[in-house]
This record gives structure tokens, sequence and C-alpha cells, in this order.
């Protein structure tokens, strides 16, 4: 008897199961899209020259506040492996003491055992965690002169001294270990970053390149630009204290223009102050052209901040090491009112700083691949600029 049951088109199967057309239909685009996902970029994939341009700034910034934080944790390592080398130096200084103390409390222990006071040999006191304990178990400290109870007091206090310096000793060497580590990671971190921005660099074509270098160009004319403006707000600003000092001569209450410009106006640098600018600024010229090395400071190179610590070294100040601590060893005043010598840090995280020169211009060391050279302040545009410092 025939069977009433209408027959199936026949379907591919997949793992030995029969698909329907719809699951079919639905394989196929899985399979289109794997294939599309496989393919290679189009050139609709590439990021923008602009989008390039931004990472590899974006990076150097990296670098440069990386290269800050290098510089610290090796000013710190210095610090500590000098604290460790004093303190293992008072170790050996204090075991020697230690040890002609106790040679003398055997002589003494030696002496008393001779005339029969019952004291163990030489060897046992020695070996005594303290030979104070000894005498006293003994009940000879009346019997000791003075000189040998000083004796003793004495070889206790080394003992304990020298254990104290050990302990701080074997701190500082785990401290000293912390920050080599922090060194090496900081090290490895400015090595990254500089790869990374130089392998996106070099992925440009030739024509890129140039673009780019037209962009460049755009920007160096509008930071001269800006730099022409503040130059001019500066002068203006000398010429209107000029006259508003020559105002206050007439007028002894000391009211009148004067006083709206003292609410306004930051303290001017001394005599003093511009004779070492004049030095630091000095030193600074002459590093011109001298290639920036992350972690340098000099003299054939330098990074932004060991520039900046040279200069004004050679007129007698001492700023410290980073950007992150030369931002705060001065006095703050506003960008308009900026003196030659003036340190100007950039950036949100203060990991750039140049020195000023006036006219809106500054010397400083860049970024790797660039070399120390005169450039306006703005130079990454105006809001990059954090801060300006007088730093003596």
């Amino acid at each position: 008897m025939a069977s009433h049951r209408k027959s199936r088109t026949p379907g591919p199967r997949v793992a030995g199961i029969r698909t329907p057309a719809l699951a079919t239909a639905a394989l196929t685009s899985v399979a289109l899209l794997s294939q599309t996902a496989n393919a290679a970029p189009t050139d609709d994939d590439k990021p923008s020259l602009e989008e390039v341009e931004r990472k590899v700034d974006d990076l150097y910034r990296q670098a440069e506040s990386a290269t800050e934080k290098y510089n610290a944790a090796k000013e710190r390592t210095a610090k500590q492996r000098k604290r460790v080398d004093t303190l293992l130096d008072d170790v050996a200084k204090r075991t020697q003491r230690l040890n002609e103390a106790r040679e003398e409390l055997g002589s003494f222990a030696a002496a008393q055992y001779r005339t029969g006071a019952g004291i163990p040999d030489t060897a046992t006191f020695l070996l005594a965690d303290s030979p104070q304990d000894v005498f006293d178990q003994r009940q000879l400290m009346d019997r000791m002169t003075g000189r040998q109870k000083e004796a003793v007091d004495d070889y206790v206090t080394q003992q304990s001294e020298t254990m104290r310096t050990r302990q701080e000793a074997t701190k500082s060497l785990e401290t000293l270990t912390e920050s080599q580590g922090d060194l090496k990671t900081a090290k490895a971190t400015v090595q990254r970053k500089l790869t990374d921005a130089r392998e996106l660099m070099a992925k440009l074509t030739a024509e890129e390149k140039a673009r780019l270098a037209a962009i460049e160009k755009e920007k160096r004319e509008e930071a001269a630009r800006k730099a022409a403006e503040l130059a001019r707000q500066q002068q203006a600003q000398r010429e209107a204290a000029q006259q508003d000092s020559g105002a206050g001569t007439q007028d002894p209450s000391g009211s009148g223009s004067s006083g709206s410009s003292a609410s306004t106006t930051a303290p001017p640098a001394d005599a003093s102050y511009a004779t070492k600018a004049e030095k630091a600024l000095a030193f600074a010229r002459a590093q011109i052209g001298k290639p920036y090395v992350w972690g340098a400071t000099g003299p054939d190179s330098y990074d932004c901040s060991g520039l900046t610590q040279g200069a004004w070294k050679s007129a007698g100040v001492t700023l410290p090491r980073t950007t992150f601590d030369q931002v705060d060893a001065g006095t703050t005043v506003p960008v308009s009112q900026a003196q030659p010598g003036d340190l100007v840090f950039f950036y949100d995280d203060v990991t750039h700083v140049g020195i000023y020169i006036g006219n809106g211009k500054m010397i400083h060391a860049p970024k790797p691949g660039t070399y120390v050279r005169e450039e306006s302040i703005f130079y990454d545009g105006e809001s990059s600029i954090h801060s300006v410092v007088r730093p003596a």
C-alpha cells in the first residue's frame, strides 16, 4: 500500500543533519561575512594623515611623560644607593668597634677567670648574647672596676646600634631594589612609545610625509604669530608700567592708575634675577643644535628638564631634576608677564619645559629626533601652556 506522506525535497546536510533552505541562506551569509572580515583592509580602513599625526604626537607626549618618570626613578635610585652605601660603611665601622669592645671584654673575662672569680673561659664569654648578663649572673659587677663596667656598657651599646644600622641597611636595600624596578619599567615604557611612534611614521608615503611637513609649517607660522602678539602685549605693559610709575611719583597718596596696575601685574624681577637669567640663557643658547636624548643632562645631549636644570645651574641656582618638581621651584607668574629666564611648563601633566627668552619665544629640547632650538612658546597651541615659573 502506497504511503500518503509527501516527499520532501532533498536539502544539503551539515554534519550529517539535513538543513532547510532558510538555514542554508543564513549559513551562506555567515560565510560571506567571514570572507569580508578576513579580507585585506581597503584604503577606507587606513587612518587619515591627521589621525596618524595625532597618534604620533600623543605617543611622543607619552614618551616624554615616561621620560620624566624615568628621571624621577633614576634620581630616587641614585639617592637610595648613596644611602645604602653610607649605611653599609657605618655598619662596617660599628662592627669594627664592636669587635674591639668584644676583645677588651674578653681580656677582662680572662683576667677574672685567672683570679678564680668563676667567670667561664673567654670563648664562652664572647659567645654569650649579653656579656653584661654573664657578669650580672655571676654577681661580679661589684668586683669590676669603673673602666670594666664602662667597657661592658659600651659593648652593649655598640651591639644594639650595629644591629639597628644593619636592619636599616637591609630596608634601604629593599627600597633600592624597588627603585631599580621602577627605573627599568619607566625605561621600557619610553622605548616602547618611541618605537610605536617611529613605526607609524615609517608607514607614511613620501606624499603623506610632504603633507605632514606642510601641516607642521602652518602650525609654526601660527605659533610665530601668537608669539609676536604676546611680544606686543608685553611691550605695551612695560610702557604702561613706566607711565604708571611716573604718575605714582606725582601722587604721594599712592592712589590712581598705579594702584590698579599693581593689582594686575606680578612684581617685576629684580636686577639680581636679571643677572642670573642672563647667565642661564647664555648657557641655553650654547646648547642649541645638540640632540634631544631622553634622560640626558648634558653636556652633549639633553632632555627638556635636563636642559633647564643645566641652564640655571650655570647661574648658581639648583633646580630639581624633573618637570614635576621644577614647576614648584619658584614663583608662578602670568604668561603675559613672562620675563627672560622664566620656565614655561606645558600640558596638564606638566611633562615638558622650556626657558623663556622673550618675545614669546623659548629655548627647549622638544622631543626625540629633534635638537635643542628656539621656538615659540605656542608651538603646540596656546592651551598646551600649563604655567610660567620664575625660579630665583
